[in-house]
């Protein structure tokens, strides 16, 4: 668990892996160089043993932090929280039965509950949307190919920080340092053009913090946040036809969630005078 941030949240995300109904986990908490407050004490007075504190040496950011938590990684698999969510206390054992029932898949996630800054259900457009796109579940399922790339090319409705990922495969691939709001979809893309599997579960057992501060939020105002978006999906859209995946290919290629958010965007980079973000937001949704 990365920790840069909110420390109540951060107590709440750590006393959720306290709650877990199977007792067999282990968590360290990596603290990116937070300046105002250092979390050693209070997780040093749990006196738990199955918690253990790391601190980088410098501020490392996102894709450096996440590259040495798996580094830090011991077991078969890994889960790389925010430490602003939380578990349900079912979530280890979920993620343990969709393990043993698709004989270790590369990645699995169960069924996610978005909450707000206050802990309170909450329903914003971009988990709506998500909603809408993502497989509909009935049992346990695994997923791979051409089918499920399609999907996430038309938006990514999967929940980084509820993934849990096999760690041999993070050492494979890594988190890219080109991206930053869409590491996790390119590191799924390398995952499954190379054959991999992502199970998914219809309980749910995990509660995503979603706010205004968060780093997709802020680039998704501002615009900036398109142009990474515009440049992964066009190398995926190659990558996809090289393969064979056509379908998966048409839909990085139409991109089309990504650009109903830019367009949705437009009318606060109007109502801010912001000319530059306009511009942009608009070359996005138009262009090729």
């Amino acid at each position: 668990m990365p920790f840069y941030g909110d420390p109540a949240q951060f107590k709440e995300a750590v006393l959720s892996v306290l709650a877990q109904d199977d007792p067999d986990w282990r968590l360290v908490v990596l603290d990116d160089c937070y300046p105002h407050w250092n979390p050693s004490s209070w997780l040093a007075d749990l006196q738990e043993p199955r918690i253990t504190y790391e601190r980088n040496p410098e501020n490392l950011g996102v894709s450096r932090s996440f590259d040495r938590c798996i580094d830090l990684a011991r077991n078969d698999y890994l889960v790389i929280p925010g430490c602003d969510d939380r578990f349900l206390p079912e979530y280890i054992s979920t993620v343990r039965a969709l393990i043993a029932r698709f004989d270790r898949p590369e990645y699995v996630q169960p069924r996610v509950e978005v909450i707000d800054d206050r802990g309170t259900h909450a329903t914003p457009l971009a988990d709506r949307v998500k909603a809408l796109i993502q497989p509909r579940l009935s049992q346990d399922t695994v997923l791979s190919g051409d089918a499920v790339a399609t999907t996430l090319m038309r938006g990514n409705w999967s929940y980084f920080p509820a993934i849990c990922w096999r760690v041999d495969v993070l050492r494979t691939f890594h988190f890219s340092d080109e991206y930053e709001i869409v590491m996790d979809l390119a590191l799924q893309l390398d995952i499954l053009l190379d054959g991999g599997r992502f199970a998914l579960s219809p309980t749910t057992a995990f509660q995503y913090r979603r706010h205004a501060a968060s780093a997709s939020s802020y680039t998704a105002t501002d615009g900036t946040r398109f142009v990474e978006e515009r440049d992964f999906y066009r190398a995926a859209r190659s990558r996809l036809r090289v393969a064979g995946w056509r379908q998966a290919s048409r839909a990085a290629g139409a991109r089309i969630t990504s650009r109903l958010n830019a367009l949705y965007q437009v009318p606060s980079a109007l109502l801010h005078g912001d000319r530059a973000a306009v511009s942009l937001l608009l070359r996005h949704v138009l262009t090729r």
